[in-house]
């Protein structure tokens, strides 16, 4: 019992790669995620404050389709500027960063549909931004949690690596084995050969 748990003990904790390549194919889609949102928040944030919104107006002021007022607008400028950070950083941040802001846009999405037409919505929230706040949330989460969460990552997948330190372990000795099989055929062949012409 005692070696069992020594044994527990000496294994090294689990930690996902932040090191993804930044040519990878999952950083890709983490930073054009967190890009294409960040950049709408941003331009949706500054045509609030451009048309001069009071900041806690609920008088109906819509921007691009979405009622808006100055401190959704500021919120937004915020939020955004956050989203093109975690793209100009990317990998696991940029991925983390996604999930979490889209489960609290999903939240807000649901705060805010409790508040409508109350005196407590002070973003000045009305039914398409409720139904915008939900998409924006899913949209963040999809790209956050793309490749990242899942029962069937391919094996060569870091975050099914870091996972799952032992059988890619043995995935990679496997690996090695085989594409040293080969080398090592020939090398014997050719000694072969060598011994049968000094022959």
């Amino acid at each position: 019992m005692a070696a069992h748990a020594a044994h527990t003990e000496e294994r090294p904790r689990m930690r996902l790669d932040d090191h993804l390549p930044v040519d990878h194919r999952l950083n890709r889609v983490y930073r054009v995620g967190a890009g294409l949102i960040g950049g709408f928040l941003v331009a949706f944030g500054i045509l609030g404050l451009i048309n001069h919104i009071g900041f806690f107006d609920t008088g109906g002021n819509s921007v691009a389709g979405l009622n808006s007022n100055g401190t959704l607008s500021v919120l937004s400028i915020c939020i955004g500027a956050l989203l093109l950070v975690g793209m100009a950083i990317g990998g696991n941040f940029a991925s983390t960063l996604n999930m979490v802001l889209g489960v609290l846009f999903l939240l807000n999405g649901f705060l805010f549909l409790g508040l409508l037409d109350t005196d407590s919505n002070f973003l000045a929230f009305k039914i398409q931004n409720v139904l915008f706040s939900f998409v924006v949330g899913l949209l963040l989460m999809t790209f956050g949690m793309y490749g990242r969460v899942g029962s069937t990552l391919p094996h060569d997948n870091p975050y099914w690596r870091a996972r799952h330190p032992e059988a890619a372990q043995q995935e990679e000795q496997r690996r090695q084995a085989l594409g040293t099989a080969p080398a090592e055929r020939a090398l014997r062949s050719s000694e072969d050969m060598r011994r049968r012409d000094t022959e």
